[in-house]
């Protein structure tokens, strides 16, 4: 496999490394009124987006790898407050979704779209990898979200 993108041409270890990754269960957790409600809703909703509510596999993903073209607007209270969850109990932040799109000569590429906020937090932790759900999809799926600006990938 080829990387491409910010990763580098790593692929065939990271794409190695991400189909042979060791998955890791989310029980989904209940809390009870503990005052941070931005992360509390996300893990009462059982850790499940539309896209990937099927995929139950979460996968360490580098961060290095992941291809976020459209820019985020944050807000800092959220991002600081993820930075204290994942501090203090990391399993109740959900994993971001991750496409995964093969080129046309091979190669791997990983787009990110959502979770801009938990990427925010991880990257300002400086974790190397981020949970995900790996969504296997293809240039149509890519261009529902980048339209005329999507690239030719290799």
């Amino acid at each position: 496999m080829a990387m491409a993108g910010p990763g580098g041409s790593r692929g065939a270890r990271l794409g190695a490394a991400l189909l042979g990754a060791e998955r890791r269960a989310r029980p989904a957790r209940q809390e009870e009124g503990r005052g941070q409600l931005p992360v509390a809703a996300m893990a009462e909703d059982g850790d499940r987006s539309i896209h990937t509510q099927h995929i139950s596999a979460v996968h360490n993903v580098p961060m290095s790898v992941l291809i976020r073209p459209i820019p985020a607007e944050l807000e800092p209270g959220k991002v600081q407050s993820l930075m204290e969850t994942l501090q203090k109990d990391p399993e109740r932040v959900p994993p971001i979704d991750v496409l995964w799109i093969k080129g046309s000569q091979g190669g791997d590429y990983f787009y990110s779209f959502g979770g801009c906020h938990r990427f925010a937090a991880h990257r300002a932790l400086n974790r190397e990898t981020i949970p995900a759900k790996i969504i296997p999809s293809t240039l149509s799926d890519l261009r529902t979200y980048l339209g005329s600006s999507t690239p030719h990938l290799r």
